[in-house]
């Protein structure tokens, strides 16, 4: 489904990706691991189109998106969270997950702000499968809060369920378990692995719990100082005495 090939990003004289190839299989769930400062935001940035590569190509069920623009890549089917936490907080936990869903709508803005009939099926359309979405991420009950009143483990389930009301086939996460607790990332995990299941999405997972990574991933791709170290079943990349250096250093 996904195909990185060659992929290398500076800034200035700083080399974040050098030469990152790796492809994820349609129906995987994929992560992505490494030290911090290792290059992985980085290149979930590139994914959806918020950076450009400075060589290399990304390929998504077959074409480049390497240079498109974010909206154009959402619109192919890949959508995404974020490290740091990305909600409107000023909107209701519904009205955030509404906002993705008007990536799915065709009404122009003149229709909308007049009101007419087609814009109105389209809103109330737009409720419908925005509180399905509540409904299943767990959240339909939080509906009419204020998403920042939300607790961090909550606003992280926002955000995915945001992610999911584009009707995604790729779901990127970064590092959804920051900040959860231990029965919150268990529910994450839980939640991620209905999301593949269920609605059949491919997932490609950033996260340092290792825990959580190994639980769920098909197939794992470390990246260190920039360089894809080791590809792999989470079995093997446990014991990769590449990764296992990059995580707790050489013997002297």
């Amino acid at each position: 489904m996904l195909t990185i090939k060659d992929i290398t990003k500076c800034f200035g004289g700083l080399v974040a990706l050098n030469n990152v190839s790796f492809s994820v299989k349609e129906g995987n769930i994929n992560a992505l691991i490494g030290p911090n400062g290792a290059g992985k935001t980085t290149l979930m940035n590139i994914i959806t189109g918020i950076y450009g590569p400075d060589k290399g190509n990304v390929h998504f069920i077959g074409r480049d998106i390497s240079n498109l623009q974010s909206t154009k890549i959402a619109n192919m089917g890949i959508s995404r969270t974020f490290q740091h936490l990305e909600i409107f907080s000023n909107m209701t936990v519904l009205e955030n997950v509404m906002v993705a869903r008007y990536a799915k709508t065709k009404s122009g803005f003149i229709s909308s702000g007049l009101k007419l009939p087609n814009a109105i099926r389209e809103e109330k359309d737009s409720n419908i499968k925005s509180e399905e979405m509540l409904q299943y991420i767990g959240l339909l009950n939080r509906k009419d809060e204020i998403a920042s009143n939300l607790p961090i483990g909550e606003q992280r389930a926002l955000e995915i369920a945001r992610a999911l009301a584009t009707e995604p086939r790729l779901l990127l996460l970064d590092e959804p378990a920051a900040g959860l607790n231990i029965k919150e990332t268990k529910l994450l995990g839980e939640t991620i692995m209905r999301i593949r299941n269920e609605k059949g999405v491919t997932i490609l997972l950033v996260d340092h719990d290792m825990e959580l990574v190994m639980k769920i991933s098909d197939w794992i791709t470390v990246l260190n100082f920039g360089e894809v170290i080791a590809n792999g079943k989470p079995t093997d990349i446990q014991k990769d005495p590449s990764v296992i250096k990059a995580y707790l250093g050489a013997e002297e």
